[in-house]
């Protein structure tokens, strides 16, 4: 059985060749304080789909590929299609 971890995240830089920053976000509850804590953490992965900015993709951990990726991206799951930009109204 495959035990590596799959993670989905949104795509936040893909500035680096074949070489995106993937923010991966969690919710949960405290356990003494039973407040919600958001908390949040970025990723290098490899990239061999051409993400965009935006983008949600799934990830799966792999075996060091450089001195930052340790991550690869398996699938696109929704694309944005506004490019990432915000838009002001």
């Amino acid at each position: 059985m495959n035990t590596r971890r799959k993670l989905i995240g949104v795509v936040t830089s893909n500035k680096m060749m074949k070489t995106v920053v993937i923010e991966i976000t969690r919710t949960y509850r405290h356990p003494l304080y039973k407040k919600t804590v958001h908390s949040r953490s970025h990723v290098m992965a490899h990239d061999e789909l051409g993400c965009q900015i935006g983008d949600r993709v799934r990830v799966i951990e792999s075996q060091p590929i450089s001195k930052n990726k340790r991550w690869v991206v398996t699938e696109i799951l929704h694309h944005d299609i506004s490019g990432g930009e915000k838009v002001e109204a």
